[in-house]
């Protein structure tokens, strides 16, 4: 065996050996080598394919390796292109959208403000721009349907740019601004004249309210011949009387309504009363309201507050003043206007001397709330409008007493003291045979008064009289 020659042909790699190699080559850079022998100069000689691979390490001969390079995707630019071309045209379809909607809102505007005041023309053209904005949308509503369906559908209807939408859009935004600004404009020209106008009232009042002002400053004296009558005042105390006797009987409503017993308040009032005839007890409610609104009626300021602070130069002339300046005025607006002025602050003051807090909750307590106000002597409407009344009659008649000069003097009789036909007179009216048995005062219903020597009689309720009839 050792005689047999030994072979010089060289072992062939291993399988691992070569696709280490093989990856070595990879590693370092990328060449072509086609199975395909051909003529072509450029072709690289085996030679330097292979001199990448170790010269030292063996390799398999007669092996070519082929490297296969992906191909690009067909057509890959002309479907890039026709990407863009749909973004494109979705954009520009949405801007074309909201251009179309905008200028839809402005040609609305304009067709509602061509209505006031109504202009045939303008109202024609914007309702053919309205009608043509909603052409225009359905349009665009079937280009997207087909757009849905195929992208690359081609419609001939125009666009434009984005930019150019947006200039239509923001020209629109403007038009309906401009609208806006006209008619707004046309407001405030509107709301300028009217101004003007009052204006030019106000002015015209005020000159007028100087003049009757003047005037009456230089008649004043031929006001006070007017005014201070006896006459005027009787008249202004029986208006107080009819609106005091108007009061009391709805307040004897309320209390008949909240239960109460009459007779026993009557008798309250003033006691041991022997009363002629049923219902004469209402004398005495109407006694307490009279005598108690005329509490303070000798005073000048009506003893609202001990410091009252008097008139400035002749009281006579400024008490004249106030009552021209009341009788002028509204009783009602005037309370509302000002609750802080003197005729406010008696109302008030009268109220709570009248009605006492315990007698107003049991009379108003079981009242429907449809009618009364809690907490308020201005709880039931018509309540309240008769005590301000009456109250604005009582306030008149003060203010006019201390109008003249002297000033009225107010006076009532003591109960006991025997009738008199001078100062007093019966308020039944039964008392008027001056042959009858003199009898005794009961109470005073209404207070008297002297202007000068003259003698206006106090209203009295005679006690131990019977009634005849």
């Amino acid at each position: 065996m050792d005689g047999c020659p030994t072979s010089t042909t060289p072992k062939p790699p291993q399988i691992s050996e070569m696709f280490q190699k093989f990856a070595l080559a990879f590693k370092t850079k990328t060449f072509e080598f086609f199975a395909d022998d051909d003529n072509d100069n450029n072709k690289p000689s085996d030679s330097d394919g292979f001199s990448l691979l170790d010269s030292t390490e063996d390799f398999i001969t007669d092996q070519k390796v082929v490297v296969i390079k992906p191909d690009p995707p067909p057509n890959s630019s002309s479907s890039i292109n026709n990407s863009f071309q749909s973004t494109q045209r979705a954009d520009s379809l949405i801007s074309s959208v909201f251009a179309v909607v905008s200028s839809f809102e402005a040609s609305y505007l304009q067709l509602q403000t061509s209505h006031v005041p109504f202009v045939e023309e303008s109202v024609k053209a914007a309702d053919r721009a309205l009608v043509s904005h909603l052409q225009r949308l359905s349009d665009l509503k079937r280009f997207y349907r087909e757009f849905r369906k195929n992208p690359n559908f081609e419609a001939g209807l125009s666009f434009g740019s984005c930019l150019e939408a947006q200039v239509q859009e923001n020209q629109s935004k403007l038009r309906t601004l401009e609208t806006v600004s006209n008619h707004l404009q046309e407001e405030i020209d509107e709301r300028d004249n009217e101004v003007s106008s009052l204006r030019k009232k106000l002015a015209e009042i005020q000159w007028a309210n100087t003049k009757l002002s003047k005037k009456l400053s230089g008649n004043l004296n031929s006001a006070c011949d007017v005014l201070l009558t006896v006459q005027v005042f009787y008249s202004v105390l029986q208006d107080a009387f009819r609106a005091t006797h108007k009061f009391s009987k709805i307040l004897i409503g309320l209390m008949r309504k909240a239960g109460w017993d009459l007779d026993l308040v009557a008798n309250s009032v003033y006691p041991d009363i022997d009363y002629a005839k049923k219902g004469h007890n209402r004398f005495a409610f109407l006694s307490y309201v009279c005598l108690g609104m005329f509490r303070g009626f000798d005073v000048e300021g009506f003893d609202l507050s001990e410091n009252e602070p008097l008139c400035n130069g002749n009281n006579a002339t400024c008490s004249l003043k106030q009552l021209l300046e009341h009788v002028s005025s509204n009783p009602m607006e005037l309370l509302s206007r000002n609750q802080n002025c003197e005729y406010s602050r008696f109302c008030e003051k009268k109220y709570q001397e009248l009605i006492h807090p315990t007698m107003e909750s049991s009379i108003f307590s079981n009242l429907d709330k449809n009618e009364a106000v809690l907490n308020s002597w201005r709880s039931l409407s018509i309540f309240y409008e008769s005590f301000v009344s009456m109250a604005s009659s009582i306030w008149t008649l003060h203010k006019l007493a201390f109008s003249f000069d002297p000033v009225v003097e107010i006076f009532q009789v003591e109960r006991g003291v025997d009738f008199s036909m001078v100062y007093m007179e019966d308020v039944t009216k039964r008392y008027n045979l001056p042959g009858q048995t003199r009898v005794k005062v009961g109470f005073t219903v209404v207070p008297g008064f002297k202007i000068g020597r003259i003698v206006i009689q106090s209203q009295v309720y005679l006690s131990g009289l019977k009634c005849t009839v």
